[in-house]
């Protein structure tokens, strides 16, 4: 199966966020979590994950005659290769990008269901703005990103400390003409 076809279906693409935030879970925790999915349901998608490597098995035991299985996200796997985001079309584009905005929008819904919201007390917000950049300007500011990001995606859950889902989009805008007579970006 296609990366793209294996991570974009929804249930899956919830599976593979629970696991987001370096997490360890049972099914069971799974179910828990993701408790408006079938178990059946749940169970069939977390076998097909596994067997495209992208949850791995990490302890087994025993539970009244059966085997729990606790499984972590094997990241590298978790994402569409670079060969095959290469070989997308405009359309396939388009359809990664709105599976993409589904599990946002599920997670925004998700949140709002959870009690009245509170976006300074949550530590919620959304924001676009324009940022001017060259290409190169534009490859160091994914190298600054990395730097602030990695250290933090390290962190293991504590005392006060609580998971929270980081989205990014940067998305080119269009081509505007030279002003004040500088040079334009060919089109």
């Amino acid at each position: 199966m296609a990366s793209a076809d294996l991570l974009l279906h929804p249930v899956r693409m919830r599976i593979v966020k629970a696991f987001l935030g370096d997490r360890a879970l049972t099914t069971a925790q799974l179910a828990a979590e993701i408790d408006d999915v079938p178990a059946g349901s749940l169970y069939r998608h977390v076998g097909i994950l596994t067997r495209a490597g992208v949850l791995q098995v990490v302890a087994e035991r025993r539970v009244r005659g059966a085997v729990e299985r606790t499984y972590t996200l094997r990241l590298l796997a978790a994402r569409i290769q670079p060969d095959e985001v290469a070989a997308m079309t405009a359309e396939e584009h388009a359809q990664a990008f709105m599976a993409y905005i589904a599990g946002l929008l599920d997670d925004f819904d998700r949140y709002l269901a959870a009690g009245p919201p509170d976006p300074a007390r949550d530590g919620a917000d959304y924001r676009v703005a324009g940022v001017w950049l060259t290409d190169a300007e534009l490859a160091g500011f994914g190298r600054d990103l990395a730097t602030v990001i990695q250290p933090r995606l390290a962190n293991a859950p504590g005392s006060g400390r609580r998971r929270r889902m980081l989205y990014t989009v940067l998305l080119p805008g269009p081509e505007e003409p030279p002003r004040d007579g500088a040079p334009g970006r060919p089109a």
